[in-house]
Order: C-alpha cells, then sequence, then structure tokens
C-alpha cells in the first residue's frame, strides 16, 4: 500500500516579472478565500506559517506570544532579518522587555509633535532638490534627483551622519536587501556597514553633538543603559529604515499619480486631501513584501490553524491590505478612502513602524510639492521599460526616468 505524501508547501509568492506593476503577487487573492493561513517554503529547506488575511495578520502580530527574537529556534529567517547573526542586531528582534527599554530611548525623538517641528526643514530640502531639477530640466531620474535624496538627508541630519556618505550607506542597504545576492556578499556588506558604524560613535563618543546618535551617547551609554555596540545597533536600524523605505514609497507614489490623472488633480485642488492620499498610497503598495517574520512561542489558534510552539509565521502585509473584507474594491486606489489610515503597512502591535510619522510627512511634503510644481510630469520610458525592484526585499523603482 502507498501512503500519498503531502505536496511540499510552495515558496512565498513575490512579485512576478509582469503583469501591473503596482499589484502584489496574485497568488494571495486565492490564498486569502482558500487558504488564509497556509504553508511556504523556505531558501534553508525549512517552512512556515503564512498568513493572509487582515484580521489573522492583526492577531499575529499584537499577540507578543509571536516573537521577533531571531536567536529563537524556528524563527523563519531571510536576508533582510539578518540569518542567523546575532552582532548589533537592533532591538527589531528582541521582545520585552529588552525590546521595550531600548525603543523607549529613541521614541521621543519620532512622536508626531516633534516629526511636525521638522516639516519646514524637509519642505525646505525638498524645494531645493526641485529647484535643481528645474534648472537641469528632464528628462531624469526621480529617484536619483528627489525620492532617496529627500529621506537620506533628513535621517542624516537626525542621526549626525555625514551626508557625504550616504553613497556608502545607499550602497551596503541595497546590497542587504537584495534577494538575489548570495550569502558571502550580504555578510560581507554587513561587515563593511558594521565596520563603518563602528568609526562613526567613536567619533561621536569624542565629540557628541545635538542629534539622535548624540543623545543616545551622552545620556545613555555615558550613564551605562546602553553600551558602544548598541548604540551603532541603533545607528544600523534608523539609518537603514529612515532611507530606503520612504525613498522606494515616494517613487512608487509619484509613478501611481502620474499614471492616474484624475486623482493627481483633486489633489492639486485640495491639497487638503493629501494626508488621506498618503494612507490610501502606503495600504495601495505596501512595500515591505516578504514580512514581518514571527516564531510561537507556545501553542496559538489562529482561524483555527494550530500553530505550535517553534513553529515560524510569516505575515503577508500587502496581502492584508488589499482585503476586501476590510478595504472594498482593495485594488483600487482611492484617495478619499474613509478606513485607508487603518492600514498595516507600517505593522501592528509593539514592533510597529518607529518613524511612521517621519515618513508620513515626508511624504506628504515630497508628493504635495511634486503636483504643485510640475503638473505635466509623466514618465519618460513606458512603464514596462521601467526597472522595479522584484529582487529586493522592499518592493520599488530602482530607477523612475521621467519628464515634463
Amino acid at each position: 500500500m502507498t501512503i500519498p505524501t503531502a505536496p511540499a508547501p510552495a515558496p512565498l509568492p513575490v512579485q512576478p516579472p509582469t503583469g501591473c506593476p503596482f499589484d502584489p503577487p496574485a497568488a494571495f487573492g486565492a490564498l486569502r478565500t482558500e487558504q488564509p493561513i497556509s504553508k511556504i517554503s523556505l531558501p534553508d529547506g525549512s517552512w512556515a506559517w503564512l498568513a493572509t488575511r487582515y484580521h489573522d495578520l492583526r492577531a499575529i502580530l499584537g499577540d507578543t506570544r509571536f516573537s521577533s527574537d531571531t536567536t529563537l529556534h524556528g524563527y523563519p529567517l531571510s536576508g533582510m532579518t539578518g540569518g542567523g547573526n546575532t552582532q548589533n542586531r537592533g532591538f527589531i528582534r528582541m521582545d520585552p522587555p529588552e525590546h521595550t527599554r531600548l525603543r523607549r530611548m529613541v521614541t521621543r525623538e519620532f512622536m508626531v509633535k516633534r516629526v511636525e517641528v521638522l516639516r519646514p526643514e524637509i519642505q525646505r530640502i525638498t524645494d531645493e532638490l526641485c529647484d535643481a531639477m528645474e534648472r537641469d530640466g528632464g528628462p531624469l531620474d526621480l529617484v536619483e534627483a528627489l525620492a532617496l535624496p529627500v529621506p537620506s538627508l533628513v535621517i542624516s541630519l537626525l542621526l549626525g551622519v555625514p551626508y557625504d556618505d550616504h553613497a556608502i550607506f545607499q550602497r551596503l542597504t541595497g546590497t542587504l536587501l537584495s534577494r538575489t545576492v548570495d550569502d558571502d556578499e550580504r555578510e560581507a556588506a554587513r561587515t563593511e556597514l558594521r565596520d563603518y558604524l563602528d568609526q562613526l560613535v567613536t567619533a561621536k563618543e569624542a565629540a557628541p553633538g545635538d542629534d539622535i546618535l548624540g543623545r543616545l551617547i551622552t545620556e545613555q551609554q555615558q550613564t551605562g543603559e546602553i553600551t558602544h555596540d548598541e548604540v551603532a545597533a541603533f545607528a544600523a536600524l534608523l539609518l537603514i529604515a529612515g532611507h530606503e523605505t520612504t525613498a522606494n514609497m515616494i517613487g512608487l507614489s509619484a509613478l501611481t499619480l502620474m499614471r492616474d490623472p484624475e486623482s493627481a488633480e483633486r489633489l492639486r485642488r485640495d491639497p487638503g486631501l493629501i494626508r488621506g492620499a498618503v494612507e490610501e498610497l502606503l495600504r495601495f503598495h505596501s512595500i515591505i513584501r516578504n514580512g514581518p517574520r514571527r516564531v510561537a512561542t507556545t501553542d496559538i489558534e489562529i482561524d483555527g490553524h494550530l500553530i505550535r510552539a517553534g513553529e515560524g509565521v510569516v505575515a503577508a502585509v500587502p496581502s492584508a491590505n488589499r482585503d476586501d473584507a476590510v478595504f472594498p474594491d482593495a485594488d483600487r486606489l482611492d484617495i478619499t478612502r474613509p478606513n485607508a489610515q487603518h492600514h498595516v503597512a507600517f505593522g501592528y502591535g509593539i514592533h510597529q513602524c518607529l518613524g511612521q510619522a517621519l515618513a508620513r510627512v515626508e511624504l506628504q511634503v515630497v508628493l504635495a510639492t511634486l503636483l504643485r510644481r510640475f503638473p505635466a510630469m509623466r514618465p519618460a520610458v513606458p512603464v514596462d521599460e521601467i526597472p522595479f525592484r522584484t529582487d529586493m526585499a522592499i518592493y520599488g523603482c530602482h530607477t523612475l526616468p521621467v519628464t515634463w
């Protein structure tokens, strides 16, 4: 008698090379309906659960019994999570109470009121870059000219990192977030970034400035609450997260509005709609396409599925944000969608994005300025010639040629 074997789990759905570049992998739609909690294979030969529905995802991310600790057995590792590397892993890879203690040290730096104070400076930076775009004329690469410099300049200013070094951390970040580089190349980039940040923190220890890293050194490191290596881990997390995600959201959002002239014109006529439009764009794009990830620390039931202790979970944020049960007609961009702010593009629970207020202001300022100053901006090449980041953990455009 032959006992049939269960089919091997399929890998995590990824963005296909064809089709609408704004849509998440098509497989998510079927999974939400037919198998909202399913198994996927991982590159190392192991497997994890995949959650695709909005309410299941919030249940998982809001439950601290699902751990973010990458050192625990069963955690679904990836290149973006640092693999098995435990050095300088940052507080987002930790659980309470250590996560709570470390996150609290920088929470005030990213509170809404504090970020709003930065709005005029973000506007100044954006205006200067747009002035340069006007002088140079089109066509040009909007990623290089605007989408990447704005968040890079802002996070460099906040952290006290020399902006002249931006090419270094952008190159290393690109390697760390690539899905196509081999483990040796990724580890070499991780080591180079670690060495760079070690030197940066050492220099700031000798002369702390009035910036986030300077305050961490004077208020926490010098009092013995954190170490040199922990300051470097803060720097790595904030530097990478502070520019890479927002830069790609700016590029995708700008392209979306170029291809949706009705919504763009509506925003020009009524600039007050920009805040809601940004929330809808965040929901619509969900640029973090391979996580977040967790591992169960005890047996937990989600939607009738028993997830046992030591089993990993991948929360499919792009799928949750396109869940029609929560966002009717979810595949359509609606800049006046009444519940767009309930998206999970920044995660959910205690680990939701620390810098979300800053990202929102940067997106609001940059998109409103582009709409006002470049009303005729359009892609300079057919959309199918734009190189989308299907090879990266954070989705977006490698380049975005535009003209006006």
